[in-house]
């Protein structure tokens, strides 16, 4: 979906994006080096480590008298813990995460890249994104460090898709370890609260950073680049959770510690060179399960992908009350890309998908989900309710965009 910035469809009523947001991978970052001679490359641009104080007035030309007898109050009192709303403390959630989440690195001959991933299984399988792990498909030496510790393990490739960003590699030689626990993505309404754990600014391996916030959105689409590099990815959840470089592959929590979302970009500058504040993006967990048995195969997969050309949006029961929608769910077509197999075979903005073959529709997600099971070229049969009435359409996939 788009940015607030919208342009409303009269006919149907329904908002339409203008182009998506451009954002930046919080990725693959060089460490940052506070007190090391470590030669990196540098990925990004040259990033600051800030001490923020104030000087107030001038400087004293001396020292005043000391003065004597004041008296301090001094409490014993604990500090209380953040609470979520689930009733669940931070700390708690962060003891409970924590020990499935792993810092990434990859070193090159031109420097080293560091990000996030998260133990999916006990024999050691990591779920990270793309980007973070990209350099080593071409031989870079990848290691992890599991939180906790400071020793880094080996880890190799198992699967890696770059059309949606998404990678699996897996730690040699380790069992009985600690998984994540995939939660609901959606179920989810803008305004849930949610925490980001990962290694932000590579500041110390083994020792990630936790950030909490709310859910900002639902649907974004956004173009993420870093270098030549860019990729454009839909249907996102974007949180007001501080997420940095280095942050990507890790998890986006909801308030009782099951993942629904892996952190993968921020937005960074406007074309005007203001700075964007607090805007992160995150992969849905359940786009990212349906990509797992694909991932599971091993290798590189197929870049393109069946594509239908369209934005969409999960039909909740009150957008359906509110537009007058004869159903309670399925998947609104909010736009269609201009001469791409949706706009070929005669669908709009407005239309609520229900089918498509033999898989039935209920959210945005599930669109996604059974595009997987078809190739580009091939004919499928989508049913949609138009004016609230059923209608048939054949589709010729596309060829996805890279």
């Amino acid at each position: 979906m788009s940015d607030s910035d919208e342009t409303t469809n009269s006919d149907e009523g329904i908002s339409q994006p203008q182009q998506p947001y451009s954002v930046a991978w919080p990725k693959p970052l060089s460490p940052v080096s506070v007190k090391s001679s470590r030669s990196t490359a540098q990925r990004w641009s040259r990033l600051s480590l800030l001490l923020v104080a104030a000087l107030v007035g001038g400087v004293a030309g001396h020292f005043s008298a000391p003065t004597s007898n004041y008296s301090f109050g001094v409490s014993g009192g604990t500090p209380g813990p953040a609470l979520l709303p689930s009733g669940l403390s931070i700390p708690a959630l962060v003891g409970r995460v924590t020990p499935s989440i792993v810092s990434i690195d990859v070193k090159t001959s031109n420097g080293e890249e560091v990000g996030t991933g998260m133990i999916i299984s006990s024999d050691g399988l990591v779920l990270t994104n793309n980007h973070v792990i990209a350099a080593a498909v071409t031989g870079g030496n990848l290691t992890v460090t599991r939180s906790g510790t400071t020793k880094s393990e080996a880890a190799t490739l198992v699967g890696t898709d770059a059309t949606h960003d998404v990678a699996l590699i897996r730690i040699s030689n380790v069992s009985g370890l600690p998984a994540v626990v995939f939660g609901n993505s959606d179920s989810l309404v803008t305004g849930d609260s949610v925490v980001a754990i990962g290694n932000a600014l590579g500041l110390s391996a083994g020792t990630p950073t936790v950030t909490q916030g709310i859910v900002s959105a639902l649907g974004r689409t956004v173009t993420a680049a870093s270098g030549s590099s860019s990729e454009t990815l839909s249907n996102l959840i974007q949180t007001d959770a501080a997420i940095n470089p280095g942050n990507s592959g890790g998890p986006l929590l909801d308030s009782v510690g099951r993942v629904i979302g892996m952190n993968t970009a921020v937005a960074g500058n406007l074309p005007d060179g203001t700075n964007a504040q607090n805007i992160g993006f995150a992969i849905p967990i359940a786009k990212v399960r349906a990509l797992i048995p694909s991932l599971l195969k091993g290798g590189v997969l197929s870049t393109h992908h069946a594509y239908l050309g369209v934005e969409i949006m999960t039909l909740t029961p009150s957008l359906a009350a509110n537009y007058g929608f004869s159903v309670s769910s399925g998947a609104v077509i909010v736009s269609v890309v201009n001469q791409s197999a949706a706009d070929n075979a005669g669908l709009q903005a407005g239309d609520v998908i229900q089918q498509i073959d033999s898989f039935s529709i209920v959210s945005a997600q599930s669109v996604a989900d059974a595009l997987q099971h078809f190739h580009p070229s091939q004919v499928v049969k989508i049913r949609v309710i138009r004016n609230n009435l059923p209608e048939t359409f054949s589709v010729s996939l596309g060829i996805s965009p890279n």
